[in-house]
């Protein structure tokens, strides 16, 4: 099984080998026998396409893989999809027929040559004689289901990796952040914009950049140069390179050169060292003396491009304060001319003392009618005396129940030392009385017996 159908068949559920059979079936006459089969053929061909050229599958001439172009020079997409079981795709043709039908797919040439967007005009809106023509002069509509020839864009994977990359430079907001030199602008976003850490092609990167600029109204461009538009640029439609995005796209691409110069110093600075240490180990002296010299001319060169590169920062620093002053002072303007406005809509200060004074004057007013209202009205008298009887009458009635809830206080604490004493008296009732020989006096008492005769006079005095 080739690269490309194994993805297709480890990735995408429509290409499970239950619908392989109908798939690489002639199903042309499915068109008008069963349409609703028709379509879902020709959509899980587009999909599977599609998916498989974003993840670099397709075949392709070049040595680099393309990930917006699928190549159709040759048989080389029918060969990777044989199989012994199946065969090769019959109905392939008709898929990429409709595909460029649709405008899902363009030829490659025409696309990058085309100056108005592409989604200006859509090629479904076309006449179907004008339509069958152009697919004529590619290679497809002619006799039998044969493949176009040459290279064709793949809109929908441009679509995915243009909302990739808007992602990717949302937080890019100064100027000197989104302007670029062409070189500069491939080596930033080669990487980074796909999935599992692939690289997007020279021919991608073309692609691309018109795709952004033309269609997408996202770059500015003028072939060196390229710029990341901003929300006031593309509010404006102000599609111009100036000779300060010019600069700073010179200056960001000397930087980035002087940046890899001394990372190449750096490791060469390091190797000519362990050379070095390796001649004096081998009491080679000659070598050692060479490489040391060397190491001498290369750490001379590295620290002059790192003084360069300290200026070329500086400057840099100053460009985007410069930027940065420009978007204050836009920002201070705008603010200035709003407030212009809104206090030309108050009246200024005369306008505001006088609508106080009214204010005012309306509120005296009110107050004024109030009083005269309120004394023409009968008056709300209070006898004070009435209020006195009142209130004293509340307070006999509160101190009546104070007392007698103290009396029925007093009168439960009463009964219950009664019933305490007649307790304890009925208990001493109990013992039995002293034999006549002991005299009172002879034995000392006890505690029990000292208790018992203070009852017994408490219950004397109190009878």
């Amino acid at each position: 099984m080739s690269e490309l159908l194994n993805y297709l068949v480890q990735n995408d559920e429509n290409f499970r080998r239950a619908r392989l059979p109908a798939l690489y079936s002639d199903f042309r006459s499915q068109r008008t026998l069963n349409p609703d089969g028709f379509a879902a053929n020709v959509a899980a061909w587009k999909r599977g396409l599609s998916s498989a050229a974003l993840a670099g599958h397709v075949p392709s001439k070049s040595p680099a893989r393309n990930h917006f172009t699928i190549d159709l020079d040759g048989d080389a997409l029918l060969r990777s999809l044989e199989t012994k079981q199946f065969g090769r795709p019959l109905a392939l043709g008709t898929v990429l027929q409709e595909a460029v039908t649709n405008g899902e797919i363009m030829p490659l040439q025409q696309f990058l040559k085309a100056t108005e967007s592409i989604y200006h005009k859509s090629w479904a809106s076309l006449p179907w004689a004008v339509v069958s023509w152009g697919l004529r002069q590619v290679g497809i509509g002619g006799p039998g289901d044969t493949l176009p020839k040459g290279q064709f864009v793949v809109l929908h994977n441009l679509e995915v990796v243009a909302k990739a990359f808007s992602e990717a430079t949302v937080d890019r907001t100064s100027p000197f952040e989104r302007t670029f030199s062409k070189t500069h602008f491939q080596r930033t976003f080669i990487e980074g914009l796909l999935e599992k850490q692939q690289q997007l092609s020279e021919v991608d990167l073309e692609i691309l950049v018109k795709f952004l600029s033309r269609d997408k109204n996202v770059l500015i461009t003028d072939g060196n140069t390229v710029k990341i538009r901003s929300s006031q640029a593309a509010e404006h439609n102000t599609a111009i390179i100036t000779e300060e995005d010019l600069a700073i796209a010179s200056l960001k691409e000397l930087m980035e050169d002087l940046t890899r110069q001394t990372e190449l110093l750096s490791r060469r600075i390091d190797e000519l060292n362990v050379a070095a240490q390796d001649a004096v180990r081998r009491k080679n002296r000659v070598a050692a003396l060479a490489a040391l010299k060397s190491k001498k001319l290369a750490e001379t060169n590295l620290s002059r491009r790192h003084a360069t590169l300290s200026q070329l920062e500086d400057v840099a620093a100053k460009i985007q304060q410069a930027a940065d002053n420009i978007q204050l002072v836009k920002v201070m303007q705008s603010s200035t001319v709003a407030l212009r406005n809104l206090n030309a809509q108050v009246g200024g200060a005369d306008k505001v003392d006088e609508v106080i004074d009214n204010l005012r004057e309306q509120m005296g007013e009110v107050d004024e009618v109030g009083n005269i209202i309120a004394e023409a009205g009968p008056a709300a008298t209070v006898d004070e005396a009435e209020v006195d009887d009142e209130f004293e009458a509340m307070l006999a009635e509160e101190r009546k129940k104070e007392e007698e809830a103290e009396r029925i206080k007093k009168e439960a604490q009463q009964e219950k030392e009664a019933e305490d004493t007649r307790r304890k008296l009925a208990e001493l009732d109990k013992l039995a009385p002293l034999p006549s020989h002991i005299q009172e006096g002879s034995r000392p008492l006890t505690p029990v017996a000292a208790t018992a005769n203070e009852l017994v006079e408490a219950h004397i005095n109190n009878g």
